[in-house]
């Protein structure tokens, strides 16, 4: 097990996406963002079976980055409950892990929300 996760977002359309994948970038709450291309997302919400285009981001940062990479998502996020999900990565490439950990050190001392 690594010290680094892949977190799962998606957002309505491309231009916001790619504002997101700036504004993690920026503030150091993760090394890498990849902006997929749209996908369908099928979903129930409010009792209703709901299907929307999204552009999923994926995400790669730190355990010690994760708690800041929420807060940017939430407080920039256009859904009221974004979909933020965190998943441990096992094993990879231990040069580009170290590259992901060195990237998102200083993370912890950056306030998202005053960008």
């Amino acid at each position: 097990m690594t010290d680094c996760l892949l977190v799962m977002t998606n957002l309505p359309d491309a231009a916001a996406a790619f504002r997101m994948a700036q504004q993690i970038i920026e503030s150091g709450a993760a090394a890498c963002v990849n902006q997929l291309s749209p996908c369908t997302s099928i979903y129930r919400w409010h009792d209703k079976t709901e299907t929307v285009s999204e552009v999923p981001l994926l995400i790669k940062t730190s355990t010690q980055a994760y708690s800041r990479l929420e807060t940017l998502i939430l407080a920039a996020h256009p859904y009221k409950l974004p979909e933020i999900i965190a998943v441990p990565i096992a094993s990879g490439l231990p040069a580009y892990l170290n590259w992901v950990n060195r990237e998102t050190l200083h993370a912890t001392h950056i306030n998202p929300c005053k960008e």
